[in-house]
């Protein structure tokens, strides 16, 4: 997977380089100028899978040239084109609108890779409400539902 830097009306989705993000998992984030409560714990655990399977970090979520959060694939895409979106921003940052700009410029963005055919997102906790509705408004569907978790695509 290629990520290239996305602008939005609000957000900049900034490519993670390597160096960038081993800094970031060791907890150097002098590169970057980090929002409060930027980076969390999910941010290093992805950083991490990122680096340990060889696949590009993601992007930094940037506002006004400040990181409020990261998304990024949960690996390549499946045989069938499909691709798991993850994100997450810092709580300082959230019910602001930038969970749904972020995940609709996302999922454009990995839409646009030759083998992307479908964008999902796994097991969102049913009581993360923030987190679902921005997926809704990006217009992903319910694809699975149990007692604790939803599951979504965007085809």
């Amino acid at each position: 997977m290629h990520f290239e830097r996305v602008v939005t009306e609000r957000l900049t989705l900034e490519p993670i380089g390597r160096t960038v993000a081993e800094a970031i998992v060791n907890g150097d984030v002098a590169q970057v100028e980090a929002g409060d409560g930027w980076p969390h714990d999910d941010t290093c655990d992805g950083l991490r899978m990122a680096l340990r399977l060889g696949h590009a970090p993601g992007w930094l979520v940037v506002v006004d040239g400040v990181v409020i959060g990261d998304c990024g694939v949960h690996g390549a895409p499946d045989a069938d084109g499909r691709v798991e979106l993850g994100y997450g921003l810092s709580a300082a940052y959230r019910g602001r609108g930038y969970g749904s700009e972020l995940v609709r410029a996302a999922a454009q963005a990995l839409r646009r890779q030759p083998d992307v055919r479908q964008v999902v997102a796994r097991g969102v906790l049913r009581e993360n409400r923030p987190s679902r509705r921005a997926l809704e408004r990006a217009g992903f569907r319910v694809t699975h539902e149990d007692a604790r978790t939803v599951s979504y695509a965007l085809d």
